[in-house]
């Protein structure tokens, strides 16, 4: 069965839902041979995602890394359904995928096949693959949620399950002299939920601190999403991606995500304390499968 047809693919090469509302830009995979040569412009268009909250729309990426899509759900007048464009190739959106949703914004309310989960801010759900009809709803217009959506191919059919930011597993880390006190949130997790490769959690930095995932490392295994939030309007990260002995940076503005593939290094520095949302999908659903990087390694 295709997926439904799209009105249009407008100037940046995206494709457009028949009534506008969801929108989905597709990224290939980029070698890191290649990655050596970009620009400043050539690394935000390939791996950074801006626009990810948009009143009354849903705005997706579909990355050739992994296959995953990534993007946000604004509800404001109305509720959002979550469609499947052309990219997806099937009927219904998670008629071969898992999804999860973290709420990053007011307090909203995600609808999955008629039963609803209210999400107040930092609350997850994991929604299980074959759910026919997802829809995004807001409590209050003049506070929309803002749904950020992580999605992965999936093998299996497990069960949609709501994360209450109290019921994360936290994990706190870092020192006050090394700039990077901060406690890890896990909320898609074996040890909480089962998913088919989606892991999913975020990251809260404490005042003071600026540096996350430092020293860094790389998994061959998975690619790793970030996306930044409690940033001000002036407020910048530099996220630092890269193979080790070649990295670049990215200048990282509040609510943008970065694409780091397996070969890159995904780390970064802030003008200010600030959040992050991270997310996986590859072979291993393992935290701990990392290949840290001694300082020496990084040029």
């Amino acid at each position: 069965m295709n997926a439904p047809t799209t009105t249009a693919v407008d100037a940046t090469g995206a494709f457009l839902s028949l009534d506008g509302r969801t929108s989905m830009d597709v990224r290939h995979a980029s070698h890191p041979e290649a990655a050596k040569a970009f620009t400043t412009e050539d690394m935000r268009r390939h791996f950074l995602l801006d626009g990810l909250f948009r009143p009354d729309r849903v705005a997706l990426t579909y990355s050739h890394v992994d296959r995953m899509v990534v993007g946000g759900a604004m509800p404001v007048a109305s509720a959002l359904p979550l469609e499947a464009l052309k990219p997806i190739g099937a009927a219904t959106f998670l008629q071969r995928r898992e999804l999860g949703v973290i709420n990053l914004g007011g307090a909203g309310r995600v609808v999955v096949d008629g039963h609803g989960f209210d999400l107040a801010p930092l609350d997850a759900l994991y929604v299980a693959r074959g759910a026919d009809a997802v829809q995004f709803e807001s409590v209050n217009a003049a506070a929309p949620a803002k749904f950020y959506l992580l999605s992965a191919p999936a093998h299996a059919t497990h069960t949609t399950m709501k994360i209450a930011r109290a019921d994360a597993k936290k994990i706190p880390l870092g020192t006050r002299e090394t700039a990077n006190v901060r406690t890890i949130h896990q909320v898609i997790h074996p040890e909480i939920v089962t998913s088919c490769q989606l892991v999913m959690g975020y990251t809260v930095l404490e005042p003071g601190s600026i540096w996350n995932t430092m020293p860094t490392h790389l998994h061959d295994r998975r690619c790793e999403i970030y996306c930044y939030f409690n940033l001000g309007p002036d407020a910048r990260v530099f996220h630092l991606m890269g193979e080790p002995a070649e990295t670049r940076h990215i200048v990282v503005a509040n609510e943008q995500a970065v694409i780091s593939p397996s070969w890159s290094i995904h780390s970064g520095a802030g003008t200010t304390s600030y959040s992050f949302v991270w997310a996986m999908g590859g072979d291993n659903q393992d935290f701990d499968d990392m290949d840290m990087l001694p300082m020496s390694r990084l040029r």
